[in-house]
């Protein structure tokens, strides 16, 4: 078996990274949690085979290797994998409105399969074909962003043609236009957005309202009762913000001051700690005062949990995508297209947020969105207004040398 190219392949602290997120981190326990951590774990371990050890290596990037031969036009039909519970569902569990909306105005059948239970037994499974430029039978799928960067970065996702996607292009909300990733989404549209900000518990903070990553890592009345996420671009990057530090330039000095800062926090006690989203849990309970939380979980928690709140540090708040790509060789690339720019009608993607509470990506969606939920269209967990807007940062992409270091460094301190 060839080598690998050394660049993309996986150094132990990445797949451990991969692991702990895995077991503990967004991918085992967020988006609808529970209902997604069945299944992942045994398979997964192939998918982690697949990243770190020996495989084909990269498709070649050039037209002539990316292009296929396209036959939406014969062949009415879209092949699309998604995660479970991430798009709309029928009241008797047995259908999805909007896809059959879809095939209704176009006579295009979908062909929907909610086989993506993480990120890494995903990749796994389509890895050998796509590196072998081969069809993975799929027209359209939904990663998130790193991964979505890495196969990008390999050459094995087809550029959009945006001639097909005049919804996409007209729709998308200003903040998700220019991922350091994919500039312009040449190859990629946000499905949904996915903030971290701060979650507390006003009964366990004595009504107290907990606004800053100063207060979870310094107040004394919150000292044992803290909870960090394990998910590294999160935590460290809201912790680099309160510093007055910018995630998207990160330096490699900047990310040891950051550790050095939550780590004097975990020596003190301040930090219970680090969790994935079994957070929840302990946040309705009032075990955890305070901490770090995926905005799509607490639409859903506050529901139940009244009195849980949350706050957009002023300092700013961390964003990720999951996102749609056409793979290399996809089959029915117009028809995948013509997928993508129908969610970014606001009607449809209003329909789908109102189900999934996630982050939305597509301008002018809160009128249609108040039609079925005014609670929700007033939600800036799920359309941020300017100000919440104006506030968001990503975690710039990494090199695979600096991921190894960065992760090591994470795991070192999570004591994951």
């Amino acid at each position: 078996m060839e080598a690998r190219h050394d660049s993309e392949s996986l150094s132990p602290p990445q797949i451990a990274a991969i692991r702990r997120s895995m077991t503990s981190g967004r991918m085992a326990l967020t988006r609808r949690s529970l209902l997604r951590a069945g299944g992942a774990g045994a398979m997964a371990v192939g998918g982690l085979g697949a990243l770190g050890g020996c495989g084909i290596p990269p498709a070649g990037r050039t037209e002539a290797n990316n292009a296929s031969d396209d036959h939406s036009d014969e062949e009415k039909k879209v092949d699309f994998s998604n995660w479970s519970e991430y798009m709309d569902v029928s009241e008797d569990k047995k259908r999805h409105p909007t896809l059959d909306e879809f095939q209704r105005r176009t006579g295009i059948a979908v062909k929907y399969t909610e086989d993506i239970n993480d990120n890494v037994e995903f990749f796994g499974k389509i890895k050998p074909q796509l590196a072998g430029g081969q069809s993975i039978g799929r027209d359209l799928i939904c990663v998130t962003d790193w991964l979505a960067a890495r196969m990008i970065r390999l050459g094995w996702m087809q550029k959009l043609d945006s001639a097909n996607l005049p919804h996409a292009f007209a729709n998308l909300a200003e903040g998700f236009r220019t991922p350091d990733w994919d500039p312009g989404r040449s190859y990629s549209y946000p499905w949904t957005g996915i903030p971290a900000v701060i979650a507390y518990n006003k009964k366990a903070t004595g009504g107290r309202k907990v606004t800053s990553i100063t207060q979870l890592l310094e107040d004394p009345k919150l000292k044992g009762r803290v909870g960090m996420l394990t998910e590294m671009r999160d935590t460290v990057g809201l912790t680099l913000l309160d510093m007055g530090k910018r995630p998207e330039d990160v330096t490699a000095d900047d990310y040891d001051a950051a550790l050095a800062r939550i780590q004097k926090a975990v020596d003190r006690g301040q930090i219970r700690r680090f969790t994935g989203g079994e957070y929840t849990g302990d946040l309705g309970q009032g075990d955890l005062a305070a901490c770090v939380a995926w905005a799509g979980d607490l639409v859903q928690l506050q529901l139940d949990k009244p009195q849980v709140e949350y706050a957009v540090p002023d300092a700013g708040y961390m964003t990720s995508t999951d996102n749609l790509l056409v793979p290399n060789k996809a089959r029915h690339k117009k028809n995948a297209e013509r997928l993508i720019d129908y969610y970014y009608e606001p009607k449809n993607a209003a329909r789908v947020a109102a189900f999934i509470n996630y982050q939305c990506p597509v301008d002018g969606v809160r009128d249609e969105l108040a039609k079925i939920n005014k609670d929700l269209a007033e939600n800036p967990l799920i359309i941020p207004d300017e100000e919440m807007t104006a506030k968001s940062h990503a975690f710039r992409s990494l090199s695979s040398e600096e991921e190894t270091v960065f992760e090591e460094k994470f795991t070192k301190l999570t004591g994951a």
